[in-house]
């Protein structure tokens, strides 16, 4: 029986083009890929890559090797799920993804709620904007903005946020009427600003140009120009305000999901269920209903100050 261990070396090395790239994907160093590369066509009697100084190219018998192993890997994973899905225990790892700014600005408190509600739970964090995985066990549950879900994902659509046009005070008290022209922070991948702002305020003049939602905020916050952005991220903000005179504008929902071999894991329910209430009861925030004076509204939303930052 050949060792499938060794075909996953295979497998990465055919997807990175080389030993170095399956290396860091593996968590070994190169001289252990070839190596296993090496056991590999020994154990099959065939040469499964052809070595270019632009890399590995796989022979015809590596492409089989690949698929093989691509198909070994997925049996791989649906057992997992299988197994952690017979799991009745409210305890064990679960593994969390969402976006960056969204961990610093609202879900840190609710995840710091939750584990101090299910102390046998192991919660790990995966904070990132690039869309994890979870067919593949690269996380447990998702909390992800998106049209809609992949077909492979079940869960729950919490609300349509919205988003505004923000700047920072300082800027602001330079704008006095709307008259002057309004300094702008444009992103990299958008066509630019709405017509309907460039009807509001034909005088646009581009100061900056950023391709990541975490540096525009840092340059609004700095005074360089105003940005659109999610009201969750601008109405949390002290160090901003909404410019007058601009609408509302639809954002990308926000779900729960998670992999519908998981989705009665008891640890799953739990945390999906938790981080949903919590999240619902912010709505007003991310639905642009939410002054940015939040302690305005304690009495009527409870959960917003214990969910926001302090500073």
């Amino acid at each position: 029986m050949h060792n499938w261990d060794d075909l996953k070396f295979v497998m990465e090395t055919a997807r990175h083009g080389g030993t170095s790239g399956a290396a860091r994907a593996l968590g070994v160093n190169h001289a252990t890929v070839a190596r296993r590369i090496a056991a590999a066509e020994a154990s099959l009697g065939t040469r499964l890559f052809e070595r270019l100084p632009s890399g590995y190219v796989p022979t015809e018998a590596g492409w089989q090797a690949v698929r093989a192993a691509e198909a070994m890997s997925d049996l791989e994973r649906g057992l997992d799920r299988t197994i952690a899905a017979r799991d009745t225990a409210i305890r064990g790892p679960l593994k969390v993804t969402a976006p960056e700014l969204l961990v610093e600005r609202i879900m840190s408190p609710i995840f710091a709620d939750f584990i101090d509600a299910h102390p046998e739970i192991a919660l790990s964090l995966v904070a990132t904007n690039e869309t994890v995985n979870l067919a593949q066990r690269d996380a447990d549950v998702a909390i992800r903005f998106a049209k809609s879900p992949p077909d492979t994902l079940v869960g729950t659509q919490l609300f349509e946020q919205k988003g505004a046009v923000y700047a920072s005070h300082a800027l602001l008290a330079q704008d006095e009427g709307g008259e002057a022209p309004l300094d702008w922070i444009r992103f990299a991948h958008w066509p630019g600003p709405p017509e309907a702002i460039k009807a509001a305020r034909p005088n646009l003049r581009t100061r900056l140009t950023v391709d990541d939602m975490a540096a525009a905020v840092g340059a609004v916050r700095a005074g360089i120009g105003a940005t659109r952005m999610a009201c969750f991220l601008g109405d949390s903000d002290p160090a901003l305000a909404r410019v007058p005179g601009l609408p509302l504008f639809p954002q990308i929902p926000l779900w729960v999901l998670t992999h519908a071999d998981l989705r009665q894991v008891p640890r799953v329910r739990a945390f999906t269920g938790f981080v949903t209430q919590r999240l619902k009861a912010l709505r007003p925030l991310f639905e642009g209903d939410c002054p940015q004076d939040l302690s305005a509204r304690e009495g009527e939303i409870t959960s917003i100050p214990s969910a926001l930052p302090t500073a």
